[in-house]
This record gives structure tokens, C-alpha cells and sequence, in this order.
């Protein structure tokens, strides 16, 4: 079995990747990237690293010392560290200054392939964390005729959004748009349009039309739903087999009970498939 490193931002999606790949007999490490506030890995039988964001030369070191073939990037990291007291190492610098745009996927396909060519594959975010995705179908409450024409607007334009790399969530209300997520992140988006538009807006989360799975996948948890509750939104879409919904039975539970419809759609070949027209 091949030595793996895990790269692990903010949320709980590198601490259950970890139980998980302890428990399947996976040997592992941990470089947490410091900017952001991750999990502890210290009751796990791995070796665990904390490595500034800024410094790639010295995170690729670390991979090399530590005979890694294989990584996975998991977790957030926010790319406004790329605009706020950013002091990149030279290794870092050279490959910002050959990119195009700093556009999410140019930045991480550029350092997918630093890792590549120091002989590390990168993993896609589903390897153990299939179960975790979300399947096709209304996942709670029930979609009212006059939600249905929000829901798919509110997808689409997500989608649309996604494959000019800008974000992964459209906010819809009567078919205007509320709010589109750019660099803010999903959470400060939804608090815009419940700014905007108040109680009964309706999310759309999805992943780019050429998604790579090695990264960005889209990931909602409970922290989404406590600021959709927040805003009284009344409905979330989003992707199937290519969205992460964290604590998945108690997220749904709570979504119901809020009166919030939870609804996974699938896109195949450009054609949009709804839960509720199976």
C-alpha cells in the first residue's frame, strides 16, 4: 500500500478522510496548512506536519522525506490569502507569475502538477469518501409546484457560474438573482442574499462543468445549513455523485424540521435530470 499525505485545510472533511483511511489500514501523514483553523489527527496513529500555505518548496521537501506517493487535498482554503500580507517562497512566486489568471482551478491544476513532478499523484477527493456524496433525489421535505421553477433556475445559473471558474453557489429569489458566490465563499453569499432578499430564497450548489475531481468538489455541511436557516431560505439544490453532504442524516433531519427542501439533481450530457420528474 502506497504512503499518502494529506493536505488538510478547514472544515471536518480531512478529519473524517483520516478515521476513515486509519481504519482501512492506510499509512499516512498530516500537513495541516496553517492559515486555516483545521482538526486534530493528534489520537491518530500518523505523523502530523503544520506547513504555512506560502511555503510550497518546504511542503514538497516534506513530501519527498517522507517517501509520499500519493496525496489528497482536503478542506477549505481560502483563496483571499492569496490577496492579504501574501509572501510567497520563490518556488511559490515563480509559479503564480507563469500563470494566465489566478483563477481557482488555473492556481490548483498549476500545483497538482509541482506535485506530479516531484512524483506525487494527486488523489481524487472521492477515494474514501464515496458515501459522503450525495445521491439523486428529494433528501428532505417536499417540492411544491411553485418552488420547482426556482430550483432549476437557481441550478443552472450555478452551473453557468461555474464554468467561468468564478464560484459553485447561485442564491435565487422569484427568479432574480439574490447573490453569486465569488471570493467571499459560500457562507457570506448566502448572508447577502437573505440581506437582499429576504426569508425564502433558494440555493444552488454545483461543480464545474469539467470538474477534476482532485479538487474544489462541492462540499455542504452543517455549518451551510445553520446559515441557511439563519437567512430562512426555503430550499437547497445541488449536484449528485459530485457533492459532499457531511453528517448527511442529521444535516437532512435538521433541514426538514427547518421547513428547508433539500433536493440533489443530476447533469448528464448537458441535460439537466430533477429529482422529482424520476
Amino acid at each position: 500500500m502506497t504512503k499518502k499525505a494529506l493536505i488538510a485545510g478547514w472544515g471536518d472533511l480531512p478529519r473524517l478522510w483520516a478515521e476513515k483511511a486509519q481504519a482501512a489500514g492506510e499509512n499516512f501523514i498530516v500537513i495541516k496548512i496553517a492559515e486555516e483553523i483545521t482538526a486534530e489527527f493528534s489520537d491518530l496513529d500518523c505523523a502530523e506536519y503544520t506547513v504555512n500555505l506560502t511555503r510550497l518548496e518546504e511542503i514538497l521537501q516534506l513530501l519527498e522525506k517522507e517517501k509520499i506517493e500519493e496525496a489528497i487535498w482536503l478542506g477549505k482554503i481560502k483563496k483571499t490569502h492569496l490577496f492579504a500580507d501574501f509572501n510567497p517562497d520563490q518556488k511559490l512566486k515563480q509559479l503564480l507569475a507563469q500563470l494566465p489568471d489566478l483563477n481557482d482551478d488555473t492556481i490548483l491544476r498549476a500545483l497538482a502538477l509541482e506535485f506530479i513532478n516531484s512524483g506525487v499523484k494527486i488523489l481524487p477527493q472521492t477515494y474514501l469518501l464515496e458515501d459522503q456524496l450525495a445521491e439523486a433525489g428529494v433528501l428532505a421535505g417536499q417540492v411544491e409546484a411553485d418552488l420547482k421553477k426556482d430550483l432549476i433556475f437557481a441550478f443552472e445559473t450555478a452551473f453557468n457560474l461555474g464554468r467561468f471558474d468564478i464560484g459553485q453557489t447561485a442564491l435565487i429569489k422569484d427568479g432574480a438573482v439574490m447573490a453569486l458566490e465569488a471570493i467571499e465563499g459560500t457562507d457570506e453569499a448566502i448572508k447577502r442574499a437573505a440581506k437582499f432578499g429576504g426569508p425564502g430564497v433558494v440555493m444552488a450548489k454545483c461543480s464545474k462543468k469539467s470538474q477534476d475531481l482532485r479538487f474544489d468538489l462541492p462540499t455542504v455541511g452543517l455549518k451551510t445549513l445553520d446559515n441557511l436557516i439563519a437567512a430562512e431560505a426555503a430550499a437547497l439544490i445541488i449536484e449528485a455523485e459530485k457533492t459532499f453532504v457531511l453528517n448527511k442524516e442529521e444535516f437532512c433531519r435538521r433541514a426538514a424540521a427547518s421547513g428547508i427542501v433539500i433536493a440533489a439533481a443530476e447533469y448528464k450530457e448537458g441535460e439537466l435530470i430533477l429529482p422529482w420528474q424520476k
